[in-house]
């Protein structure tokens, strides 16, 4: 079983390390990393803010110990959508492309198929987290210095810790992305379908919502997995998203493993 899981999990990496999927995902993941550190700290001195709609994150608040990752918690929603385009759309693609069968002729096994599948795209993930952290961090230090920034304590004991926690929350935040764009992708077998719907409730029904209604927010998926990588907000503690985001992604698992192993494997 072990070996299967194996054949399943390199089968599903091949796909997800071609060239242009893994350099152009990684590259928008620079873009973002790059552009949030960099307006972090060059807008400073802004009175429209530097943060998030609008707030301002101080020279003060940024030499504490979380200061160095600041920028890379508060794009956790940019590098989750990307995760759940990327997720949905190489998952649905079996379905489109008619390659679903091809494999459960080699392994009819649907289960190991799937769980197979979630470890390759788990590591993807976390290359993603990586890239992110370090490009988030480096240029966060670079520009520091230039904006008299003190950077003493972002590399002490508790910097670190900091910097560790921070890893992990993103992880998590882009991992349970990713898994709604899988489960997407099994429910819609549509690369299409998938990526329209997913991206349509993160980034404009949630934010109306929210918009007109404020205390949705404390229930509402994507801002649960956003106010993961970010170690909770004023308005939804940490503990809270945690626990829901969990319980969204189990349910959205659980309807996807039914669906996968009753349903007919054509589009």
């Amino acid at each position: 079983m072990i070996i299967s899981l194996l054949r399943i999990f390199f089968a599903e990496w091949r796909k997800l390390r071609r060239p242009t999927l893994l350099l152009g995902t990684l590259g928008a993941v620079a873009f973002f990393s790059v552009l949030v550190s960099s307006v972090l700290f060059l807008m400073i001195d802004s009175p429209q803010g530097n943060g998030d709609r609008g707030m301002r994150i101080t020279r003060e608040m940024l030499a504490l110990p979380g200061g160095a990752t600041e920028s890379f918690s508060s794009i956790g929603n940019l590098l989750g959508i990307i995760a759940l385009c990327v997720f949905a759309a190489q998952t649905a693609q079996e379905y489109s492309l008619g390659t679903l069968r091809n494999l459960l002729v080699r392994q009819p096994g649907r289960i190991r198929i799937l769980v197979g599948k979630l470890a390759s795209m788990k590591v993807f993930a976390m290359i993603m987290t990586l890239v992110s952290a370090v490009l988030s961090i480096g240029i966060s230090y670079a520009l520091a210095g230039r904006q008299n920034v003190n950077t003493e304590l972002w590399f002490n004991g508790d910097g670190r810790l900091d910097i560790a926690q921070t890893l992990l929350n993103v992880f998590i935040s882009i991992l349970g992305f990713g898994i709604i764009g899988m489960v997407l992708g099994i429910v819609l077998r549509s690369p299409i379908s998938s990526i329209s719907l997913g991206v349509l409730w993160l980034l404009i029904i949630e934010n109306i919502v929210g918009a007109l209604r404020s205390s949705t927010l404390k229930w509402l998926p994507g801002n649960q997995l956003g106010t993961i990588a970010t170690g909770g907000s004023q308005s939804v503690s940490y503990s809270h998203a945690l626990t829901l985001s969990a319980i969204y992604v189990s349910v959205a698992l659980i309807i996807a493993t039914v669906l996968f192993t009753k349903r007919d494997v054509s589009n």
